[in-house]
């Protein structure tokens, strides 16, 4: 009821437009859909269809960014008609029927790696003309709290997805299709509400940018850094699938808690989401979120300390879902400062592709170095990559000015 009377450009209680509590609804059902899937994806391929380390983790890169180049189409196709709202549609139409092409696959590698592919385009298509709505519709010095946000409304889906799934197991066990369906009608629901519920801003006729005018961003200083340096941290950034298995392995957990691992991290990314973007923007969006990538160090760290239980894993997720706080929604908002409105879709998508893509590399990596290494190899090539990414990062940051670090 509340978001039917929300409209584009209308304030919530003085802080956020209402635009960003619709899409906040629509992140929140859509998550509930994809982190059913994710949550249930390591118990399926590794413990159900018996794939090695190797294997996952190419299925787990394909998951994160091998259709990340969709994002670039995604986004320019928006700027160029200037129909965000149309646009995130499809790829939130297309993730939806992929959920229910799950089950029909089977243990088909090709078949898995196909329709996560697909899904994968979906998200990739809708990314960034979504991130587009909510900054057009954001005033520039609200734009952290505004993503912070959504941010913490979409981790509420984060939340009920693992959840969800946890309880499907448990009555009906390893079964492939309830979860799938389930999922699937999640995403349905989320679609209806972007269609019925969000509005865009009417605008006049837009410039119609070509495809590379979102590449040639790339020639401005500022935006250049922020993309090579989100890039490079991301190379050293371990998925979350791979985060919860060494977890859970580092930590002797239960395997059957593993799909409930997620919870932590998004119960954390909850409640502090908000705050990490208010924070970001009093003090910096960049500081904030290369801040956020020294918590994940001490993930990876922890990880190498023996005998940790319970309390190891509850330290690893409180620092991992401070991790998400501080740099997913914040990113966007740095991003946002930097690009015209005319290109907005566009300057999102440019960075959020070569994160992608950088992460495609870091699964694919890792999931050899753990089939072939010893698992303490494996964390300390983490921990190493992560401390090089991170002074990389930081020695970009000093050659900007004040404002750019901003």
């Amino acid at each position: 009821m509340y978001i039917a009377s929300a409209r584009t450009g209308d304030r919530v209680k003085g802080k956020v437009p209402g635009t960003v509590v619709a899409l906040g609804a629509v992140s929140l059902l859509t998550d509930v859909s994809a982190e059913m899937v994710t949550a249930f994806m390591p118990v399926y391929l590794l413990f159900t269809l018996n794939m090695s380390y190797a294997q996952f983790g190419v299925l787990d890169g394909l998951y994160t960014g091998a259709t990340a180049v969709l994002r670039l189409v995604g986004g320019h196709v928006s700027d160029r008609t200037h129909r965000h709202k149309a646009v995130a549609a499809v790829g939130y139409g297309l993730s939806a029927v992929t959920k229910l092409v799950f089950p029909l696959v089977g243990a088909s590698a090709f078949g898995i790696g196909a329709t996560l592919a697909a899904d994968r385009a979906g998200k990739g298509l809708r990314t960034a003309p979504r991130d587009a709505l909510i900054s057009l519709a954001t005033p520039p010095d609200r734009l952290g709290a505004a993503f912070g946000l959504h941010r913490a409304m979409d981790t509420v889906g984060a939340l009920l997805g693992p959840l969800v799934t946890f309880l499907l197991l448990y009555v009906v066990g390893t079964v492939a299709g309830p979860v799938f369906v389930v999922s699937a009608c999640f995403a349905a629901v989320g679609l209806i509400v972007l269609v019925a519920f969000v509005r865009e801003n009417p605008r006049p006729a837009p410039a119609r940018p070509s495809f590379l005018s979102g590449l040639a961003l790339l020639r401005q200083a500022g935006y250049r850094r922020v993309a090579v340096a989100s890039a490079v941290l991301g190379l050293a950034t371990l998925s979350d699938a791979f985060v919860f298995i060494l977890v859970q392995k580092a930590t002797d957990a239960p395997l059957h808690l593993l799909p409930l691992l997620p919870l932590g991290t998004a119960l954390v990314f909850l409640a502090a989401a908000a705050p990490a973007g208010r924070l970001a923007d009093r003090v910096g969006r960049w500081p904030v979120f290369l801040g956020g990538h020294v918590l994940l160090l001490g993930v990876y760290v922890l990880l190498l300390a023996a005998g940790t239980g319970y309390v190891g894993v509850g330290v690893a997720l409180v620092l991992h879902g401070l991790f998400y706080a501080a740099t997913d929604g914040v990113l966007s908002a740095r991003v946002s400062g930097l690009v015209p409105e005319a290109l907005r879709a566009s300057g999102l998508a440019v960075v959020q592709t070569g994160q992608a893509l950088a992460r495609l590399v870091s699964s694919v990596a890792f999931g050899f170095l753990l089939q072939f290494a010893s698992f303490g190899t494996a964390v300390w090539a983490a921990v190493g990559s992560l401390v090089v990414a991170v002074l990389v990062a930081w020695w970009l940051t000093t050659r900007t000015s004040p404002i750019e670090i901003r």
